[in-house]
């Protein structure tokens, strides 16, 4: 089951990075975590960036409601989405 934390702005959830796939998209769970997959490379900050606006995509809100908050470096990283109950 994906873990999803309550926060007074709306709601945590872990993902788990999978970057540099040949197409991005949902690939399941994984230990708690999201698994996604975005084609974007783990440099500069590119694959978070595609993996905020992949997110953002498949929940209907703003990719400026999504924040990476944890794991910048990490594969397993987490994201506050701002709006939603």
């Amino acid at each position: 089951m994906i873990e999803i934390v309550p926060h007074p702005r709306g709601f945590m959830v872990a993902v788990r990075a999978q970057p540099g796939a040949r197409r991005a998209g949902v690939l399941g769970e994984r230990a708690g975590a999201l698994r996604l997959a975005v084609a974007a490379p783990p440099e500069k900050g590119k694959a978070n960036a595609a993996l905020a606006a992949l997110l953002a995509e498949r929940l209907g809100v703003r990719t400026s409601q999504v924040a990476l908050i944890a794991g910048e470096a990490a594969r397993v990283k987490r994201f506050l989405v701002e709006g939603l109950p």
